[in-house]
């Protein structure tokens, strides 16, 4: 999961990633809000590489 650490929805990610089976992570980028992690240039290569590296790790193709 990858959260904001400004984001109002923030208590949510905790929550499910408490909640969740392994594998699991809770990322934070720092400064951010909810939205800013869909639509805001900065911020989308990072959210992109991450879950791209966690769903290659942790993912398998049979």
């Amino acid at each position: 999961m990858i959260a904001g650490t400004e984001a109002d929805t923030a208590y949510f990610s905790r929550e499910a990633v408490e909640k969740a089976n392994e594998p699991k992570e809770l990322f934070w980028i720092d400064g951010t809000k909810h939205v800013d992690l869909y639509d805001t240039d900065e911020y989308v290569p990072t959210v992109v590489a991450k879950l791209t590296g966690f769903f290659r790790g942790h993912l398998t193709t049979s």
